[in-house]
């Protein structure tokens, strides 16, 4: 079974190797069955690395512990969701599951593509196999997840202590998911530039992928975050880590292109600019592989390090060098028909949503590898920590949420001062309004004014965008206002799609702000019978408990919760220790509502004196941080939604695209 898996692979690479190579001569030489042959391999490709992941399942559920990646990152203990995440939990399972995703949506891309696209097909196919072929190279030649050990292990070392979360089990394929997703924009971006069709069909090709990509990145940055607030108990849930920028990064640049693509495609412009965001994405996505598997830079989440850095950064300058040589090729295509008429214009609105985007990613890239630089330069590692992340990041973040509210009502090409006034003067005096009594109630975090302020202002443009576009169908069609509202949003789901993710973003922001600048901490060392207060809330330490299990042993503090006075609840924050890797971990207790989260953390219990050491934790507002979150992934769903009005501009595109290649063919 393990020789199958093997040998699987190392087919898959041979595979990859024939589909670039055949792919490449078939559209150099005009040869469409070499084409064919190309994805027919690629097809292939994508079957066996699915049998080599099946074989590491498989031995992963059956405790195979004669191979080195089953025994380091499994025991016989351990449950079987986790025995399942074990194949991303190490390092050359986590690349055979990049590999598997990639390949996946590489059939499902040629699958799309089969009758059209032709031109592009080929060069997006050497692409994709070219970048699967790296992947598995290394798991071939560096780091083989069939490895066996000389002498087959007794038991196993256990999955890290901190993956066993059930978060884990969604959160490395949501991110995945997103990183690999930015592959299939990146492959028909090359393949544009190769062969110097850059005009629509492209952009509108990939766009739903892209979304696809956005979603997941979304998703992925969300679940990790709540995973470092459950998992990690520190009552936070973003520490600017290397690894959460490296996350974090390609979202902005995903972001700043899904913004900057609806101006090429209403006013033919932008198109150098988003196609470096484009391969810029791509590029970060690989540059975030490389901190995770690196180890150059340390980070809370990285769970595996080893000696990939070297092939990563090989890569990463290759993929540099070789789009770097054909932007500058095809720069005269990529210029643009029009220029921006106004700065007060739509098209100069996003154009400054673009550039607060990329100047917060390149803030965050700055800060994550200044320590490298500064080892390199001086022989010191210096570590830029949360304070210059958030010095710099926070006023850019705060003229981001101004430019959301700005962005999608203001007016194409110019726009005149009565229809500023008519879309703005109200949601401004709303937020003017807002701050005006927050700052009254006695709040003095200035940020956090501002930042309500702003939301409260971006909330008025879109309520004010849907109470307009409601009234106006009910006008013309005489629909009933619920209906009017659904068919509205429905008729243009991209336009109000895009509303509500942009309220979620919104409550992002509210939760971000809150929870940063109004949280409680108190740490208590106490008794049995002992009482602390912490802001509204009165915790009394009743009990302490002990469980053991042949996984993990644990102990669990039992504290009654009252609420100004009011008993509301217990909570059991618990210690674990697991017994394989032996290492402990905190797992929180939360009382979670729309107003508050109650974080209680068990730091220490000594049994000789009876001492238990709490550590408590009120913030605000946080879970509107979550359900932003839900509401950004309920948006994208709405956008990603097809209609028959981008259908039809797609084939419009494509009837331009085949007539361009039957010309040039005769």
């Amino acid at each position: 079974m393990v020789d199958l898996g093997l040998l699987a692979l190392r087919l898959a690479f041979v595979g990859g190797l024939y589909a670039v190579l055949t792919a490449v001569y078939g559209a150099w030489a005009r040869r469409p069955a070499y084409a064919r042959s190309a994805r027919h391999a690629a097809y292939a490709v994508h079957a066996l690395v699915a049998v080599a992941a099946a074989v590491l399942w498989h031995a992963l559920l059956t405790a195979n512990f004669s191979l080195e990646y089953v025994a380091s990152y499994a025991s016989s203990t351990l449950s079987l969701p986790y025995r399942i995440a074990a194949l991303w939990g190490g390092q050359a399972g986590s690349l055979l599951f990049w590999v598997l995703i990639l390949t996946t949506m590489s059939t499902v891309v040629h699958l799309q593509n089969r009758d059209r696209n032709a031109a592009l097909m080929p060069y997006v196919t050497a692409t994709l196999m070219t970048i699967a072929v790296f992947f598995l190279a290394l798991l071939v030649f560096v780091t083989s997840p069939f490895e066996r050990l000389p002498v087959p292990a007794a038991e196993g070392a256990d999955l890290n202590p901190l993956l066993q979360n059930y978060w884990m089990l969604i959160h490395p394929p949501s991110l995945y998911l997103g990183y690999v997703g930015c592959s299939v924009p990146f492959a028909f971006a090359i393949a544009a530039l190769v062969t110097g069709r850059l005009g629509d069909v492209w952009i509108r090709t990939t766009r739903r992928w892209t979304l696809f990509a956005w979603f997941f990145l979304t998703l992925g940055n969300m679940l990790g975050a709540r995973w470092a607030y459950e998992e990690l108990g520190w009552g936070g849930y973003w520490a600017w880590d290397p690894v959460e920028n490296a996350a974090f990064m390609p979202w902005l640049s995903c972001t700043a292109f899904l913004h900057s693509v609806m101006i090429q495609e209403k006013k033919n412009m932008l198109k150098m600019w988003n196609m470096v965001l484009v391969l810029l994405t791509f590029c970060l996505t690989i540059f975030g592989t490389f901190l995770t598997r690196s180890g150059v830079v340390s980070s809370v989440h990285s769970f595996t390090q080893s000696g990939l850095g070297p092939f990563f950064v090989a890569f990463l300058l290759g993929v540099i060098v070789v789009v770097s040589g054909l932007v500058i090729w095809r720069r005269p295509l990529l210029r643009g028909e029009n220029e921006i008429d106004s700065f007060l214009s739509r098209e100069a609105s996003f154009l400054f949503n673009n550039l607060l985007l990329v100047g917060i990613a390149f803030a965050t890239f700055w800060g994550t590898i200044f320590p490298v630089i500064s080892e390199a330069v001086r022989g010191i590692k210096i570590t830029v920590g949360p304070p210059f992340f958030n010095k710099v990041n926070a006023p850019l973040g705060l003229a981001l949420l101004f430019m959301t509210g700005v962005g999608p009502v203001i007016a194409w090409r110019r726009a005149s001062a009565r229809k500023l006034r008519r879309s703005f003067a109200a949601p401004l005096g709303v937020g003017f309004v807002t701050g005006a009594v927050i700052f009254a109630a006695g709040w003095r975090n200035y940020y956090a004014v501002v930042c309500f302020s702003l939301a409260a202002f971006v909330l008025a443009t879109i309520l004010m965008e849907f109470y307009r576009g409601t009234r106006a169908r009910q006008a013309l069609m005489g629909e009933p206002a619920p209906r009017a509202l659904a068919n509205l949003v429905g008729k243009n789901r991209r336009r109000y799609g895009g509303y509500v993710i942009h309220v979620g973003v919104v409550m992002v922001f509210i939760g971000v702000a809150a929870s940063s600048a109004f949280r409680l901490e108190e740490q208590e060392t106490i008794r049995k019978g002992d009482v602390v207060q912490v802001g509204s809330f009165t915790l009394t330490y009743k009990d302490i408990h002990f469980t053991d299990d042949p996984h993990y042993s644990s102990m669990l503090a039992e504290i009654a919760v009252a609420k100004d006075g009011a008993p509301v609840g217990t909570l059991f924050p618990e210690k674990r220790f697991y017994k394989k890797q032996q290492q402990p971990t905190t797992e929180v207790a939360l009382r979670s509502t729309l107003v508050e989260d109650l974080y209680l953390v068990l730091g220490s219990y000594d049994e000789a004196t009876g001492l238990m050491t709490m550590i408590v934790f009120v913030n605000p507002l946080v879970n509107w941080l979550w359900i932003g979150g839900l509401v950004m992934v309920l948006g994208t769903v709405i956008v990603m939604s097809p209609t028959a009005a981008e259908r039809r501009a797609l084939a419009a595109a494509l009837a331009v695209e085949d007539r361009g290649l039957e010309a040039a063919l005769r």
